[in-house]
């Protein structure tokens, strides 16, 4: 199949500001990708930019399209779901239902009815009158209704507590997910969708510092949990990143020969988390 999105060099800048600095990386279908990065790192700018909202300099195509010139017809076959409610509040359930059929050739509404009977949410309420985790689940229905290729997400679960986040991403899995379909999603609770995730794309100060499948970290980065007295021996193996747990070292390597590693004490594969760390913020927890 071929490439679904596919970036070369895509720079943006406002002011003095670069929010993208020749970021280049490439999206296969029917994969789940973490966009990773500290806030201010670009994230929101690629987005914008692979939803067509936005131009950069450089080369962009997404479902071989031209974003930013082609974006009526890329929108037909792309979903999103941001980081705040943008349904009014006086709008009731089935009247989202009859404007997105309205709006969008693709949306199926005997779906999104599917998908709401399964929770407590009524067809005559008013958003006003839905708790912020219902907001979500009804976005999410929304979207899930349309026959779309890619799916992105920007932060879909702020705000929601543990049991509403858990069973969004159960929902997504379950019901949207079909190996064809693409999702492309951001966020800072990156513990919770680690495990669900395909490939990883961290993104700093504009840049892209990991472009790489989940499956290849174990292959490529071990993480060392070293005594003290196997410290210096460990540093010798010139790590990405160091800190101190539970007074143990805890090393993230690149590259390392790992039977040298195990000498040293556990060698584990490294957490999304702590990868990001090391290759983010410098090794500094």
């Amino acid at each position: 199949m071929a490439t679904l999105i596919e970036a070369q060099g895509l720079t943006k800048q406002y002011g003095k500001t670069r929010a993208l600095d020749g970021a280049s990386f490439t999206v296969q279908p029917g994969r789940i990708v973490g966009l990773i990065g500290p806030n201010g790192a670009g994230k929101t700018t690629a987005i914008k930019a692979i939803l067509g909202l936005t131009q950069c300099e450089g080369s962009l195509q997404v479902l071989g399209l031209d974003p930013y010139r082609q974006r009526d017809e890329l929108a037909e076959r792309i979903s999103f779901i941001a980081d705040v409610a943008v349904l009014p509040r006086w709008l009731k359930v089935r009247q989202a239902i009859e404007f997105v059929q309205g709006v969008h050739p693709r949306f199926r509404p005997d779906r999104c009815r599917e998908f709401l009977a399964r929770t407590t949410i009524k067809h005559d309420s008013r958003v006003r009158d839905l708790s912020k985790g219902m907001v979500t689940q009804l976005h999410l229905a929304l979207t899930m209704a349309i026959d779309a290729q890619l799916l992105v997400l920007d932060e879909p679960t702020l705000g929601l507590d543990i049991l509403s986040r858990k069973q969004f991403y159960d929902n997504l899995l379950t019901d949207y997910m079909d190996g064809e379909r693409t999702i492309l999603v951001t966020t800072h609770q990156v513990e919770e969708i680690e495990n669900i995730l395909t490939d990883l794309l961290f993104v700093d100060r504009g840049k892209v510092v990991l472009d790489l499948p989940m499956d290849e970290i174990p292959v490529r980065y071990a993480q060392l949990l070293a005594a003290p007295a196997q410290a210096d021996a460990a540093r010798a193996l010139k790590p990405l990143s160091e800190r101190q747990l539970l007074g143990r070292h805890v090393f993230l390597y690149e590259g390392a020969d790992q039977d040298a590693l195990a000498v040293l004490g556990e060698v584990r594969p490294p957490s999304v988390a702590d990868l990001f760390v090391a290759k983010v913020a410098g090794g500094v927890a």
